[in-house]
């Protein structure tokens, strides 16, 4: 018998945490990583784009040297298929072998809002950020507006944080470029309560915030649609030169080709222990699954590794012939940044905490990205 065949889908947070704890734990099972390019993109970093203080190139970081110290394969492919148990993955650069699989792909934003391509999507990608710079550079005053969504069929499946943190980092970059007062700058929500994930005190925090700023809110109105020069809600039109909004989530495009049970919202059904229900050996973390816990469980790169983490040490377990028992905990950290200050919320069963914002919690999320992205250098 040779070694076991991992497969793992996806090179972002859960897809590199779930191959580092692999092979932490086994020099002897063969890894493969499938993705279209070596690469992590480190996508909280783009909120400081727009200022100056990162480049592309600083958030793109090239895997080579990871994969070659880890003895990890690497093959160049989109994800297209999966076979009926789980046991050869489709590419379109040929099928993959394993006996083993984590698929950490990713989400991908719904787009169903009319006129959705008229507004840039913070998180769409590093280009999106190098966008939104060039766009807020080109403007010599106006009306800029954000905002962000979900996905109907489940609520949990969205990312609002990025949103604030280009309020409150826009806010700032104008201040400092002294035009601040030749912009109008509005935040619109569905939700009387924004962020609600995140906790109430967060939440008193976040709006009291807006206000001494002088940001406007429009609160409780649903979007109908997003036009070139502004955003219509129910009751309101929102007149704007630049319109940033983050819609909900929704599972990768190939999981369609799959026989890979979904969740309402069309993210990859996972258990406790990251395993897909029906299928031996197959497990899901980060983004792109669907999983069982509290309502306020988030979609960011901490719960993602945490996810990782424990879908990599059950799977050797499920390939070793032992019990698969260890569950993720559902943990939120977050830095909501605003160039020189950051406001930290953290959460865990039972327990909440909101910081006002202070230059050390800034200096703390600048810190971690360092410390992250050295794993990978």
């Amino acid at each position: 018998m040779g070694a076991d065949r991992i497969t793992v889908v996806g090179a972002g947070f859960a897809g590199l945490t779930a191959l580092r704890t692999l092979r932490k734990q086994s020099r002897e099972v063969e890894l493969t990583l499938v993705a279209p390019k070596a690469e992590l993109h480190y996508l909280p970093g783009t909120i400081w784009i727009p200022s100056g203080k990162r480049r592309s190139q600083d958030l793109v970081v090239p895997l080579d040297n990871f994969l070659r110290r880890n003895g990890i394969r690497f093959h160049r492919a989109h994800a297209t298929g999966l076979s009926g148990d789980g046991r050869v993955l489709q590419t379109d650069a040929g099928a993959v072998e394993n006996d083993g699989l984590i698929v950490a792909s990713g989400s991908r934003f719904l787009r169903k809002l009319p006129g959705i391509e008229h507004a840039i999507i913070p998180c769409d990608g590093i280009a999106a950020g190098e966008a939104i710079r060039d766009r807020l550079a080109a403007l010599a005053g106006g009306t800029i507006a954000f905002g962000f969504g979900t996905n109907p069929d489940e609520p949990i499946a969205m990312r609002g944080g990025p949103v604030f943190e280009y309020v409150f980092g826009i806010d700032t970059l104008l201040r400092r470029q002294r035009r601040r007062d030749k912009f109008r700058l509005v935040f619109f929500s569905r939700s009387q309560t924004p962020g609600q994930r995140l906790g109430e005190r967060a939440v008193e925090m976040i709006l009291e915030e807006m206000r001494r700023r002088r940001i406007e809110t429009v609160l409780g109105e649903k979007p109908r649609r997003i036009e070139p020069d502004a955003v219509v809600l129910e009751r309101t039109r929102i007149e704007s030169n630049l319109t940033l909004f983050m819609p909900g989530l929704t599972g990768p495009a190939w999981l369609d080709a799959t026989p890979l049970p979904r969740s309402p919202g069309g993210l990859v059904q996972g258990d406790a222990q990251c395993r897909v229900p029906g299928f031996s050996c197959t497990y899901v973390a980060g983004d792109g699954g669907s999983f069982p816990g509290p309502d306020w469980m988030p979609k960011q790169a901490h719960q993602a590794d945490l996810q990782a983490e424990v879908a990599a040490r059950n799977l050797l377990r499920a390939l070793a012939g032992a019990a698969v028992e260890e569950t993720f905990a559902s943990e939120l950290i977050c830095i909501i940044d605003s160039l020189d200050r950051g406001l930290l919320v953290s959460r865990k069963e039972g327990k909440t905490r909101a910081l006002r914002p202070n230059v050390l919690a800034h200096w703390a999320k600048a810190a971690f990205e360092r410390r992250y992205l050295r794993r990978y250098r």
